[in-house]
Parts: structure tokens; sequence; C-alpha cells
């Protein structure tokens, strides 16, 4: 069976993660029980995902010239994905500051830094872009940027998967070319305005989607009618951070 190419168009930051009991509450100080420096990023863990699972995946993305950006680059290589349409922008990477507590759930800031000089792509990485049988993106870069590679996918009959998160507003060049769009039950709300009391709201704005529901699964929905429910599989909960992007990565693979 022929090798699935993925190019994944999105971002990389480092995640810097406090574990605690508990998530602090607004004003509060809390003493956490252990710290991880971790290379993340919905972009590039759903380019290290889609590489174990298989697929000949291709980065598009941006890091800055600090030590943050060498191990980023460093761990894609190492996961075998294709870095060499990385950019490197004067300054800092991106930095996510994730608190976990003790049942895994998590709460996470973001401070885009070099993602944001992801704009303006080049002949090459849209070439790219054309080439592979599956575009992923999201949205912790510039909206622009994902709007010009999902529309250059549409036109070379790439298939694009939008995982819409963070939730944000969607201009309508970039909803046309969507084939599947993946989020959780908070982004359908904000998108939708309705969460998994009804899914095929979804479908107002693309032909496909997946809304995923954590620990009870998954729902499926197009506009030909098909609606199922996949459950999930039980597992004991470590840290939920970036479980949905190695969810949306298997799912561009499948």
């Amino acid at each position: 069976m022929p090798q699935t190419r993925v190019a994944v168009v999105g971002s990389a930051n480092m995640d810097l993660v406090g574990m605690a009991p508990a998530l602090p509450k607004r004003g509060e100080t809390m003493l956490g029980t252990d710290f991880m420096m971790v290379p993340g990023g919905k972009g590039a863990n759903q380019a290290v995902a889609a590489a174990r699972a298989g697929a000949s995946c291709s980065f598009l993305g941006a890091i800055g010239s600090d030590a943050f950006g060498v191990t980023l680059k460093a761990r894609m290589t190492a996961a075998g994905v294709d870095t060499s349409h990385l950019r490197v922008a004067y300054g800092t990477s991106g930095v996510a500051l994730v608190m976990v507590n003790a049942q895994g759930e998590n709460a996470i800031l973001v401070t885009p830094g070099a993602n944001d000089a992801l704009v303006d792509l080049t002949g090459d990485e849209l070439a790219t872009v054309g080439v592979a049988d599956v575009l992923v993106a999201q949205l912790e870069i510039p909206v622009s940027t994902v709007t010009a590679a999902a529309v250059a996918a549409r036109a070379a009959g790439t298939r694009v998967i939008l995982n819409a998160a963070p939730a944000r507003d969607l201009p309508p060049e970039l909803l046309a070319s969507v084939d599947l769009l993946v989020v959780n039950e908070g982004e359908a709300r904000t998108l939708a305005g309705r969460g998994r009391d009804d899914p095929r709201a979804l479908l107002d704005l693309t032909p496909r989607a997946v809304l995923t529901l954590g620990g009870e699964g998954a729902w499926y929905v197009d506009r030909d009618g098909t609606e199922v429910h996949v459950p999930a599989v039980p597992v004991d909960v470590v840290d939920s951070t970036a479980a949905g992007d190695a969810f949306t990565a298997a799912l561009a693979v499948g």
C-alpha cells in the first residue's frame, strides 16, 4: 500500500509544563509537583504523530533563532518529519505555558513568537502542499497562511483537514476549501453555536466534520446523512495535552 503523504502547516512551540494537584484559581499561587519542558505546538504535534503513524510527513512552520528553536527542529527531524521547509525567524520561538492537574486536565496559554512570522508562503512551500495526499492545518498561525495553504491544496486536489483550534472566525474562502473539520465541544460551540447536542450544526460550515468528546469518543457527520459515534478506548489518563493532535494526525493518515 502506498505511503500516505501528509503536509502539515502550523505551529511549533516549546511546552513548559507544570504539574500540580489542581489548577490554580484566579490570583492563586500554588506549589507544583513536577516540571517538564516538552517540544509541542499543534502543528508540530500533528506532524510528529503523522510520521509515527507511518506517513511521509512534511512540516511547514517557523521557529525562533533561540535554543528552543534548535530543540524543536531536532525533535521533529528525529521523529522522521521532513523539516526542509522549516523557517527560522529572528527572535523567540513559540512557547506554551501548560498547567496539568492530578486528573490529567490542563489549562494552556500560548505565546506565538516565531509562529506569527509564517506568512506569504513561497512557491516551494505551496508545491509541497500540492503534492501531498492530505493537508492538515490548525489555527495557531496566521489565518491568512492557513487560507492560502488550503486554497492551494484544493486547487491541486489535496484533501484538507482543518483542526479549528483555537477557535476563531473563519473566512469564507478557507471554509470553502475544507474537506473535513475537526473540533472539540468548546470549539464547536464557538464556531457553530452548538456542541455535543447537535454535531450536525457543523455541517453549515463544512461538508464533513468530526466532533471529539474526550473520553466519550467522537462523532462523525457529513452532508450525505452519515452520523457515526465512535467510542474512545479506555486508558489511564496521564496528561491530555496533544491528545486531540494525535487523533487528528492519525485520522489524516487513515
